[in-house]
C-alpha cells in the first residue's frame, strides 16, 4: 500500500464528484486521465480526450434533469489497492435531490492512475441500482 498514492487518488475523486456536482464540464474533465475507460450497461466506453469528455458530460445534463438530480455524495470510499502510480478504490455512491433525498444508490470500481504527473480517474465501472 502507497500512502501518498492513496491521498492523491481519494484527492481526485473527491475533484470528480465536486466538478460534476457543479456541472463544470472543462473542470470536471480535467479530474480524469486518458483514455478514459467505463464500463456501464455492459459496454465499454473509451473517451480519447477531455474535449471528447466535455461534449459527453453536456449531453448528460438533460438527462440527469429529467431524473430530478440534484447532487452526488460519496457515502463510502474504500482504497481496494494502492501503487505508485495506480490506486483502485472502491465506493458507493448516491445521487440526490434538491432536499436531499437518495433517489439512486450504487456500487462503483474507479482505477485512478499517475500520468504524466497528474493523477486523475482513468477508469470506472459501476452497478445502478434503485433505493
Amino acid at each position: 500500500m502507497n500512502q501518498e498514492s492513496e491521498k492523491a487518488a481519494i484527492a481526485a475523486v473527491h475533484a470528480f464528484t465536486e466538478t460534476f456536482n457543479a456541472q463544470d464540464h472543462e473542470r470536471h474533465a480535467q479530474t480524469l486521465n486518458y483514455p478514459h475507460i467505463r464500463l456501464a450497461n455492459g459496454r465499454f466506453t473509451r473517451i480519447e480526450s477531455a474535449e471528447a469528455f466535455v461534449e459527453r458530460s453536456k449531453r448528460g445534463e438533460p438527462l440527469l434533469a429529467r431524473e430530478g438530480w440534484h447532487h452526488t455524495n460519496v457515502a463510502s470510499l474504500e482504497v481496494v489497492h494502492s501503487g505508485s502510480d495506480k490506486v483502485h478504490v472502491a465506493l458507493r455512491n448516491d445521487r440526490c435531490r434538491a432536499d436531499g433525498s437518495v433517489y439512486y444508490s450504487f456500487d462503483t470500481f474507479w482505477i485512478a492512475t499517475l500520468v504524466d504527473g497528474h493523477w486523475g480517474i482513468q477508469f470506472r465501472s459501476s452497478f445502478l441500482h434503485a433505493s
